[in-house]
């Protein structure tokens, strides 16, 4: 499995809750721009509109050597679920106040594949406790690396 591109903004600011494995609807430049490494997940996120679903403001770079016929840089994406999957994401997001997120992109065999997880938002106060026990981890690392050291 080669990851392309992660959203690690969705981890900060969401908890996810479950985490789904689509397949997504491309054209072939975009195909081998991804395999150049060229996406981002930055700004994009996650709609379902009548039986699709569909991934939005995802950037995938032009294909380098590509011609007059190369993808739109931010082309909405259909995402490939099962109708059963669909409707029990759709439930979710409209009963308890859930949204869908981008985790990451990559290559499952020659298939590229998008990780959503359905999603609830952070507080900030929570943003701020999640900062700290992050420092806090860091430090404890740091001083264990350094007290290794010494020995």
């Amino acid at each position: 499995m080669k990851v392309v591109c992660s959203n690690k903004r969705a981890y900060h600011d969401y908890f996810i809750e479950e985490a789904f494995e689509s397949g997504i609807a491309l054209l072939g430049t975009e195909v081998k721009s991804l395999r150049e490494g060229k996406a981002s997940l930055g700004e994009s996120h996650v709609i379902i509109k009548g039986s699709g679903v569909f991934l939005l403001n995802c950037h995938i770079s032009p294909y380098s050597h590509g011609n007059i016929a190369n993808h739109e840089p931010l082309r909405t994406k259909k995402l490939l679920l099962k109708k059963a999957e669909i409707n029990k994401l759709r439930g979710k997001i409209a009963e308890r106040g859930f949204t869908l997120v981008p985790l990451k992109i990559y290559f499952k065999g020659p298939l590229a594949k998008v990780e959503i997880g359905l999603a609830r938002g952070k507080k900030l106060f929570e943003k701020r406790e999640a900062i700290k026990e992050k420092e806090a981890k860091r430090e404890i690392h740091r001083a264990l690396k350094t007290s290794n050291r010494g020995q």
